[in-house]
């Protein structure tokens, strides 16, 4: 069996530049990945995830570990697990446990049992130090959110630029009374978006008002009581800055049932008809697909070069998504999006 040492010195490159290809890495210039693959091809090369199974006994998949695989962002997660591992010859085995701190543990070890190759995880628990134990055996990466307890790679989205970013757009339109609703901050994803709304308040010199900030375990299931007590007040929101995805798609609806159609809303995260409404919803848009394709390159990457010096924490960027709904100035304050007939 040929060796990536051999396949690099046949393709004329370094043996990392080899690994990049082989983990699918978008930046290799295609010359040089149409020489590498070519040496793989003459030479007969087996990526070292088959050849770990050979090696091992344990099998060539990558178990994958989220909250919940009907949320659509972690759907999007897996669906890019998947896409990425195909190529590679890897399964894709997936758990969920929802928010359950304490599911956690066991559905992950239940998975680490199967005997995969690697593990993606995104964990909910504060403590992940009962992985230590797996870590010899089974290299690790957690997408969304940092491990506790335990060194490991990771890579998250910059959920801190991108909530600013999405507060100072609307102050920029004269809104000073904006809400924020979501999870609450324990969930790191929700901690480090309500960060970003406190600073975009803060360098706009507008103090926090608590009781615009929203954020509770029940508020991205069923938004509507929150709302009702939000827009009640003495001095009543005129923006909502809807914190994920979930609590947007409840948002929207529950803005059109108490009749509001004077509060601007931007969501984090991109949802099915966000486009489609009029006037069509901004949000934050994250990438799935890149964090997922991330996941399975690192992965790899440890398990051709277990030893190598890679950096354990990696923030990928969004960006904003412009649309209609917070795109008027505080005078023509742009109505809430309602579905097209």
């Amino acid at each position: 069996m040929s060796t990536m040492r051999e396949v690099a010195h046949a393709a004329g490159v370094s043996i990392k530049t080899v690994s990049r290809v082989v983990n699918g890495d978008r930046y290799v210039t295609e010359p040089v990945q149409d020489r590498v693959r070519a040496a793989i091809e003459t030479l007969g090369y087996v990526p070292n995830l088959a050849a770990r199974t050979l090696r091992t006994g344990r099998e060539a998949a990558i178990g994958v570990a989220v909250p919940q695989i009907t949320d659509p962002f972690f759907a999007a997660v897996v669906q890019a697990v998947e896409d990425a591992a195909r190529p590679r010859g890897a399964a894709v085995i997936v758990t969920s446990y929802g928010n359950d701190a304490e599911a956690e543990q066991s559905a992950t070890e239940a998975l680490l049992s199967r005997q995969v190759s690697g593990l993606i995880s995104v964990p909910v628990a504060a403590d992940q130090s009962y992985l230590r134990s797996w870590q010899a055996k089974v290299p690790m990466v957690f997408i969304d959110r940092r491990p506790q307890g335990i060194v490991a790679d990771s890579v998250v989205e910059d959920d801190v630029t991108g909530a600013r970013q999405a507060v100072e757009h609307l102050l920029a339109h004269g809104h000073r009374d904006v809400a924020i609703l979501g999870d609450p901050p324990e969930v790191p994803t929700a901690g480090r978006r309500l960060e970003g709304y406190r600073a975009a308040l803060a360098a706009a010199g507008i103090a926090e008002r608590p009781d615009l900030v929203c954020t509770a375990p029940t508020v991205s299931a069923d938004p509507l009581p929150h709302l009702r007590r939000l827009l009640a007040g003495k001095r009543a929101p005129t923006a909502v800055f809807s914190a994920n995805a979930r609590c947007s798609l409840g948002v929207i609806p529950a803005l059109q049932r108490l009749g509001r159609t004077d509060v601007a809303v931007i969501s984090y995260g991109d949802f099915a008809m966000a486009q489609a409404l009029v006037p069509a919803v901004t949000v934050v848009r994250q990438d799935p697909q890149a964090l997922g394709e991330f996941a399975v390159a690192r992965l790899m990457q440890r398990v051709d070069q277990p030893t190598a010096r890679l950096r354990r924490h990696t923030v990928l960027p969004v960006r904003m998504e412009l649309r209609q709904s917070c795109g008027l100035g505080a005078r023509d304050r742009c109505l809430t999006a309602v579905a097209t007939p």
